[in-house]
């Protein structure tokens, strides 16, 4: 045939402008699409081949090559594929967004074709990626089935041409001329980085070759050379393809420490597969230990993503939610909706049914792991409960399953001992119909907080909330196994059976009418600092304590947002006094100025004991030098 020339048409020029310069946010991703292509062209190869053997009579290796001459400013992408004729070159490249592979996977569907192969392009415009670093594209492609090779050619300027060519053996060559500035893509290290980030998976092998070798190149130089070249730039192993009994534990702790940079190996392995209305791979990993980061704001936190075994993106937070943040791995489907540069998931529901298809997953492990090997469940939840447990507060579907999951230490348990909520209320006091907790920014200061004194008494154990985010998750935490958590330093809360808080109530009442002059004097005189004095019902040792009303933020989690710059309401609290305590009693009987200062004592004592600090550190020291004085 004579050498044809077209052009493009007005707003398919346009269009191709905007595929160059727009459609991708970054430029290397042109040799990903390059190198799916070659990888689609193979598969086409070898699914055709399956019934018409003349197609693969040669036998081939099939394999795709990346060959680069720094001297021309070239690098050449080849495979041994299916190839293409002149109708395929003006379909496929004269055409902006005819994919090919689609077309070819519909021609199947028509013939009642079973087993499709898994072929990556759907859009059609991912060869022109090479446009955004080359200035001219030369492809020369010869068809299985025919004697006569094509060469297809464009350099953006207004069209196209296509000629008959020369070309050994079938397959298709794309050639680019790069640009001045895109020279960093001709590096062997550079190209041998990318097939590493993006096609790693692909199931062919990916070389390399140098094809401008110095006439002197030196005899080590060249064994280095020959020895890089000879092996392949990727590994061509997607383990998550693998059935589970096929792989070797070192062979997944390998890949999470590829996948991760972890140096440790996982904690966990998970590898599953969805089936039915959305198929999809996942293998999914659970660290040994949080990372740093873990709770910095900003942080990209999700999966990998793979479409046919070709990298997608990292950090895919669609596929994960984030208080399963700390869980790593990929996920790979041929379902997943990708938009047409195939960097962004489309959020719709084949995103939500595998993301909920991977909660349920990871929380079915856990729950098998909890059964079945506590002292591990203890190792997982000590690196990442405090994670896990915003799942109450951000996920109401699964709350449940997450509140069973969730292990707390007790006034009762020993110092780095949790409990589950089940086992808590199994060993719930006789009478008990509450679930009580105390919230303190130290195990050690919740310990000693003595608003636990009349609950020890009574025999009710205290979960101790110290983690930041329990104070959160208290919002959400309203009730466990129909029992409603109540917090011991907040509002009214009573002990004991119902006689027993009957007979507590008259006796305080007793005792306020008593201290009744006392109370409205403490009262006048913290009138800035607390909204109201009472009797204790709480407190059986210690003199005083401080509580908030039922609603109020609590005290550390009021420093800790102001700690982080936001604004916090400055809520009074109550101070409570027992009105049994000998030094209640005795400072009762005091006036002027020796009540006044033996009050801001009280009120700094009660400060300290549930490790607040105190406001004026000075004056406490004065006036506790002054008392030990006397």
């Amino acid at each position: 045939m004579e050498k044809k020339t077209s052009q493009f048409k007005a707003e398919i020029a346009e269009m191709l402008d905007l595929v160059v310069n727009s459609l991708y946010s970054k430029k290397e991703i042109f040799l990903r699409e390059l190198v799916s292509n070659a990888s689609d062209a193979i598969d086409r190869a070898k699914y055709l081949g399956l019934t018409e053997k003349d197609l693969v009579a040669d036998s081939p290796e099939w394999a795709i090559e990346i060959a680069v001459d720094k001297t021309a400013r070239t690098m050449m992408v080849s495979d041994n594929g299916i190839g293409m004729d002149a109708d395929d070159l003006e379909r496929s490249l004269g055409t902006i967004a005819s994919s090919g592979t689609k077309a070819f996977r519909q021609a199947l569907k028509e013939k009642g074709g079973e087993a499709l192969p898994e072929l990556i392009g759907q859009f059609g415009v991912g060869f022109y990626a090479a446009f955004m670093v080359a200035d001219r594209v030369r492809v020369v492609t010869k068809k299985r089935g025919t004697s006569q090779a094509y060469v297809w050619e464009s350099d953006m300027s207004g069209g196209y041409t296509v000629e008959e060519g020369g070309r050994d053996g079938f397959g298709t060559s794309v050639m680019m001329h790069f640009r001045d500035d895109q020279q960093e893509y001709l590096d062997f290290w550079r190209v041998s980085d990318l097939v590493k980030k993006y096609s790693d998976f692909i199931a062919y092998p990916v070389r390399f070759r140098t094809v401008d070798v110095p006439a002197d190149e030196k005899e080590e130089d060249r064994k280095r050379r020959e020895e890089r070249e000879g092996k392949p730039l990727n590994t061509m192993v997607a383990l998550w393809k693998r059935a589970k009994k096929d792989v070797k534990d070192e062979e997944y702790a390998e890949f999470y420490k590829h996948l991760t940079h972890d140096y440790d190996g996982p904690f966990e392995t998970i590898p599953f597969s969805g089936e039915g209305a959305v198929e999809f791979k996942a293998l999914l990993f659970l660290p040994k230990k949080a990372s740093m980061d873990i709770f910095m704001p900003g942080q990209k936190r999700g999966l990998s993503l793979y479409v046919r075994n070709v990298f997608i993106g990292d950090d895919i937070e669609m596929l994960l939610p984030t208080w399963l943040r700390f869980v790593k791995g990929v996920v790979d489907s041929s379902d997943l909706p990708l938009n047409v540069s195939r960097e962004m998931l489309q959020d719709d529901a084949v995103v939500a049914k595998i993301k909920s298809a991977v909660v349920g997953k990871v929380l079915s492990t856990l729950e098998d792991m909890k059964k079945k090997d506590g002292k591990r469940y203890d190792e997982f939840f000590g690196a990442f409960g405090a994670v896990l447990k915003e799942g109450v507060h951000v996920d109401w579907e699964h709350a449940d399953r997450i509140k069973k999951l969730l292990k707390y230490p007790t006034a009762r348990s020993d110092a780095g001992k949790r409990v589950f909520l089940e086992d808590y209320v199994k060993d719930m006091a006789s009478g008990q119909s509450d679930i009580y907790y105390i919230c303190a920014e130290r195990e050690e200061d919740a310990r000693r907080a003595p608003q636990l004194e009349a609950a020890r008494k009574h025999g009710c154990d205290v979960l101790l909330f110290c983690d930041p985010v329990d104070e959160y998750l208290t919002e959400s935490l309203r009730e466990f196994d129909g029992k409603k958590f109540v917090d011991v330093a907040k509002g009214d809360v009573q002990f004991g059976s119902d006689d027993e808080k009957k007979a507590e109530t008259e006796a305080n009442e007793k005792a306020a009418g008593e201290l009744k002059g006392f109370l409205e004097s403490v009262k006048k005189e913290l009138s800035d600092k607390v909204e109201d004095v009472r009797v204790s019902t709480r407190l059986t040792d210690s003199p005083c304590c401080l509580v908030a009303k039922e609603y109020a933020l609590p005290p550390s989690m009021a420093r800790m947002m102001r700690a982080m710059g936001q604004g916090a309401p400055d809520e009074k609290r109550i101070l409570e006094v027992n009105a049994s305590h000998p030094l209640v009693r005795k400072v009762s009987a005091l006036s002027g100025q020796e009540l006044s200062d033996a009050v801001a004592l009280l009120y700094d004592s009660a400060l300290i004991a549930e490790g607040s600090p105190v406001a004026d550190g000075a004056r406490f020291t004065k006036l506790l030098a002054g008392l030990m004085l006397k």
